[in-house]
C-alpha cells in the first residue's frame, strides 16, 4: 500500500509539470518521414547577421561555421565538455533527466493508452549522451519499456558518434532509439502536437535562430508537453564569475590546442557561452514562444554555470 501512495505521489509531481494525462497517438517514426518531407529552404537573407562567438557573421554563414567545429570535435565531444565543466556536466544531465522524470510505470499507468509511453525528441543530442539518460530512467525507474527518443542534430558527424555508442547499450538496436538529421529551426518532417518531451542540452547556444527553433519546439509538442533546456549559463556570484571566466577564456582553448589539437574550436564554444542570454532574457524568450513558465523559470546548476529551464505548453482550449 505504501509502495503505491508513493508511486500515486511521483505521478502528481509529474502532472504539476505539464505532463497531463491524454489520449496517445500511434507512434510515428520522424526519422522514416524526414525521407519523403518536402522541405523548402528559407531564402536567405544576406543582410541580417547573427554572432559567432564573438564575430559577427552573415545568418547563412553560422549553420555551416557551427557546423565545422561540431565536425571537429565529435569524436572528443566528452572530453569538450569534461574541460568546459571539470566534469560536472556528467552530473548536471543525470539531475536534469532526474528533474524531467520520464516514463511511465504501467503498474501506475490510469488507462491502457498510458502503456505506449512518452514519445521523446531530444535535440542537438547527437551523441545521445542525454537519449540514453532517458531511456535508462524510464526502464529502470518505471518499468517503462516502451518509451522512445529520437535523437535529431544537424551534425551527421556527431550522429555518427551517437550511432556507435548506442551500440554499446540495450538501445542500440531497438525501435525505442532513433537518428534523426534535421535542422531544429525546420522540423517539417514532425507532425504538430506529436511529442510529450523535447529536450535540448548544451546544444541551442549554437542555434542561428533560437526564437525559431523555439516555435518550432512550440508546434511539435502535444498540448501539456514540456519544454526542457539544459545549458551553460550566467554565474550568480561575481567572484566565482571571475574565476570561471578566467579559466574559460584562458585554459580551455589552450587545452584543447593540446589535448585535441583545435584551439579555434574550443575557443568558439566559451564565447558562445559568453554571448548567450541571461536565465532572465532566456525565460522570457521562452515564455514569448508561448509556453507557460513553472515557477520562476530556471533552475541553477553549481552556482549558475548551467541552468536547467522548463516551458509547457498549454492545453487546448475546449
Amino acid at each position: 500500500m505504501n509502495n503505491s501512495i508513493s508511486r500515486l505521489a511521483g505521478r502528481r509531481r509529474l502532472l504539476q509539470t505539464g505532463r497531463l494525462l491524454r489520449t496517445r497517438e500511434p507512434y510515428r517514426c520522424f526519422s522514416c518521414a524526414a525521407r519523403y518531407a518536402q522541405q523548402t529552404p528559407p531564402r536567405s537573407d544576406a543582410s541580417k547577421t547573427t554572432h559567432f562567438g564573438f564575430e559577427t557573421v552573415a545568418e547563412s554563414m553560422k549553420e555551416s561555421k557551427v557546423g565545422a567545429v561540431f565536425s571537429s570535435v565529435a569524436t572528443s565531444y566528452d572530453t569538450m565538455n569534461d574541460l568546459m565543466s571539470l566534469g560536472i556536466h556528467r552530473l548536471w544531465k543525470d539531475a536534469f533527466v532526474r528533474s524531467l522524470n520520464p516514463g511511465t510505470n504501467p503498474l501506475t499507468a490510469s488507462s491502457p493508452s498510458e502503456i505506449t509511453g512518452w514519445n521523446i525528441l531530444d535535440i542537438a543530442g547527437g551523441t545521445g549522451d542525454i537519449a540514453f539518460r532517458m531511456l535508462d530512467h524510464a526502464t529502470n525507474i518505471h518499468n517503462d519499456t516502451t518509451t522512445r527518443v529520437t535523437v535529431s542534430d544537424i551534425n551527421p558527424d556527431m550522429l555518427a558518434e551517437g550511432r556507435k555508442r548506442a551500440l554499446q547499450t540495450p538501445y542500440g538496436r531497438s525501435s525505442r532509439l532513433d537518428f534523426l538529421e534535421a535542422n531544429s529551426e525546420r522540423l517539417d518532417m514532425i507532425p504538430s502536437n506529436s511529442v510529450d518531451l523535447y529536450t535540448v542540452a548544451f546544444g541551442i547556444r549554437n542555434f542561428t535562430d533560437k526564437a525559431r527553433a523555439l516555435d518550432e519546439a512550440f508546434r511539435v509538442l502535444k498540448p501539456g508537453g514540456v519544454f526542457a533546456c539544459l545549458e551553460f549559463s550566467k554565474v550568480t556570484n561575481p567572484a566565482f564569475e571571475a574565476v570561471y571566466k578566467r579559466w574559460s577564456f584562458g585554459a580551455i582553448p589552450l587545452i584543447g590546442q593540446l589535448v585535441a589539437g583545435d584551439r579555434d574550436s574550443y575557443q568558439y564554444l566559451v564565447e558562445s557561452i559568453e554571448k548567450f542570454p541571461t536565465q532572465e532574457e532566456w525565460r522570457e524568450m521562452i515564455q514569448q514562444a508561448g509556453f507557460l513558465i513553472p515557477e520562476n523559470g530556471w533552475e541553477n546548476l553549481t552556482g549558475g554555470i548551467a541552468a536547467i529551464h522548463k516551458g509547457v505548453k498549454p492545453l487546448k482550449s475546449s
